[in-house]
């Protein structure tokens, strides 16, 4: 029998294939027959400080999985859903088994003893529950009985999350390494520093544990936090790796000599695809069924990386030619200056503008060395950056701006300012200098008892005081006549009286209208024109849209509705005969009483009367709108 299948062409063989699957929707109703459970589980004990997995497992397929409330744990990542399948023939009997996962990635943060609450999923609409559990967390991993035995490093082995003995991976299965893109720089010249994921297995749940420190530098993220991986491919020693750049940081030292930059730490979850056989005594069903299609499942592998520590010499600035006014700018900039206005009074404020536009350690550029006349009162610069991060370096401008303030008039200048930086591409320093700019100052007007005070950096801070000193009034003020008093006086009980009568009269009016309210027929007669009104406006809308059905509803509600609130009849009660007597107890005129019969009629007639229908509607339309109108005029 088994040489027999052995010999099956491809034809025949997807033929078979395709009769299972037959078969695998059918027995898929079995699956739903067995007992549904949601079981939670974890270590029962951990260390402070160490993660670990908390997986709850569904055997059918769910929806609407609601987490439990965890306290007393950080939550890294989760609930991450994965599944699986698997499909088993035994003695001629098939059966199929689906299984749902979901799974924290949690860390202790505290010493005690935390229960976890039941989660819960739905299935086939029936909501399910999980058991509880409780969580041990120790101060010592080596002392606890479920520590992990994490290796330090990024070919470390690692801990099966999902169940123990699930799978492993190799020692370069998965690693991190960092780059620097000048191990050499100069004092004050930016490097990046690059850190890749090299991986040969699908991972996920990427945390980082642990930063590098970057002692002797300044650092600049060139990565949002949120950003996703960017993904690459690369053959090392013969064999593909996944590659992806999981942090860039720039990097500008700020001494020279020799710079160690530590290790970086993560974590993450590799999927390990282990491969189980069945045996069913067919060699053909041995071989169908231990296809990866089937019978493969997914081990999740808690794994703990570290990237190699990175050494940078650093190079000092060359002494020679270094000006006497240079701060430390290392880059390559461009530098600007501006004066808001060069005649002025005294007392007033101006305003002096210096940028720096380019590309290096721009957020070090903290002063300018600029030279204010002696008559000038001056601020502490108003510091604006406006930075920009890519994936090559840092650049954008670092704006100054200083407000000065003449106090007494005259011919003033102020000396052209000096910007000096080293830059990269020449290996030179470079001076920048700003014009110098005359002011012409002339006398404020004024009594000059005014004193400016500043308490910002832009000129919408500059603000007179002095107005809490003021000099005395000469001018005449009225007098009242001795020993008169306004308490007990005529209009003092006037203003006294005016309030609690106007109250009295709104109290009125207020108790008037909530008994009107509360007339439910009374406001239905109030609120019938309105109410028909709104209802011939809609049903205008439906005739332009050429809508026939809802356009005679709308104008029959129109009408009977309007009889049925103005004249205080029930809807059951409604008939021509009804409508005709009401009408006649208000005197209205018989002509208008036959004429509005008449458009009840017509409406009913010419619904489902043939002709043009738009002419139709608009004619009942016209008729509907003119009647209840001249009904209106009539009750007046």
């Amino acid at each position: 029998m088994g040489g027999k299948y052995a010999i099956m062409n491809t034809g025949s063989r997807m033929l078979f294939f395709l009769s299972w699957i037959l078969l695998v929707l059918f027995s898929a109703g079995r699956v739903q027959g067995q007992e549904i459970q949601l079981t939670g589980s974890a270590r029962s004990t951990v260390a402070v400080g160490e993660t670990f997995t908390l997986t709850y497992t569904l055997n059918a397929q769910g929806a609407g999985f609601r987490g439990p409330n965890i306290q007393g744990f950080e939550v890294l990542s989760g609930p991450n859903t994965s599944t699986s399948s698997s499909i088993r023939s035994i003695n001629g009997r098939t059966s199929m088994t689906i299984t749902y996962t979901y799974t924290y990635l949690l860390q202790a943060t505290r010493e005690g003893s935390f229960d976890i609450p039941a989660a819960s999923v739905s299935v086939d609409r029936k909501t399910f529950t999980s058991n509880t559990l409780n969580i041990k967390v120790v101060k010592n991993a080596g002392g606890s009985s479920g520590a992990s035995g994490h290796g330090s490093g990024g070919t470390q082995g690692g801990r099966n999350a999902g169940e123990s003995g699930a799978g492993s991976i190799g020692a370069g299965d998965v690693y991190v390494k960092a780059f620097a893109s000048n191990a050499n720089p100069l004092q004050g010249e930016g490097i990046v520093v690059t850190y890749k994921i090299f991986t040969k297995v699908p991972i996920a749940q990427i945390n980082i544990s642990k930063l590098s420190s970057f002692s002797g530098f300044w650092s600049q993220n060139l990565m949002k936090e949120n950003d996703k991986l960017q993904q690459t491919t690369q053959v090392i020693n013969g064999e593909q790796y996944v590659v992806a750049d999981i942090r860039k940081i720039a990097l500008f030292p700020l001494k020279s000599g020799r710079l160690v930059i530590d290790p970086l730490e993560l974590e993450c979850i590799a999927q390990v695809r282990k491969q189980t056989r069945t045996r069913t005594g067919d060699p053909f069903f041995d071989d169908f069924f231990n296809d990866s299609f089937f019978s493969s499942n997914i081990a999740n592998v808690e794994k703990n990386l570290k990237s190699n520590p990175l050494v940078i010499t650093v190079q000092p600035l060359p002494e020679s030619g270094k000006p006497l006014d240079f701060s430390g700018a290392v880059g390559s900039f461009t530098f600007q200056s501006e004066l808001d206005k060069t005649r002025l009074k005294s007392n007033e404020a101006v305003n002096l503008k210096c940028t720096i536009t380019g590309q290096g350690n721009l957020q070090l550029i903290d002063k300018l060395g600029v030279t204010f006349p002696p008559d000038f009162e001056t601020y502490d610069p108003k510091v604006t950056s406006d930075i920009k991060t890519t994936a090559t370096g840092v650049s954008g401008t670092q704006t100054f701006e200083y407000l000065m303030i003449p106090r007494k008039p005259g011919q003033f200048t102020i000396k052209p300012i000096n910007f000096t930086y080293f830059d990269i591409g020449k290996k030179r320093y470079v001076t920048i200098s700003s014009p110098a700019y005359n002011l012409t100052v002339e006398k404020g007007t004024g009594d000059g008892t005014a004193m400016v005070t500043y308490s910002g950096s832009g000129k919408e801070d500059i603000q007179y005081i002095g107005s809490d000193i003021r000099h005395i009034k000469d001018k005449r003020f009225p007098l009242s006549v001795k020993g008169y008093r306004f308490f007990g006086s005529t209009a003092f009980w006037l203003l006294l009286a005016i309030p609690l009568l106007l109250f009295i009269v709104f109290l009125l009016l207020w108790r008037k209208l909530a008994a009107r309210r509360s007339d439910a027929q009374l406001m239905k007669n109030l609120k019938a024109t309105k109410i028909a009104k709104k209802r011939l406006a809609k049903a205008d809308q439906y005739r332009k849209a050429s809508d026939q059905e809802a356009f005679y509803v709308e104008i029959s509600q129109a009408l009977w509705g309007y009889l049925s609130d103005k004249f205080s009849i029930p809807v059951a009660e409604l008939s021509i005969d009804s409508v005709q007597e009401a009408l006649q107890k208000k005197d209205v005129k018989e002509a208008i009483i036959h004429q509005f019969i008449d458009t009840l009629n017509n409406t009913e007639f010419t619904r489902f009367a043939p002709g043009e229908k738009n002419v139709n509607m608009e004619r009942i339309y016209n008729e509907a709108l003119e009647i209840i109108s001249k009904i209106e005029r009539e009750l007046k």
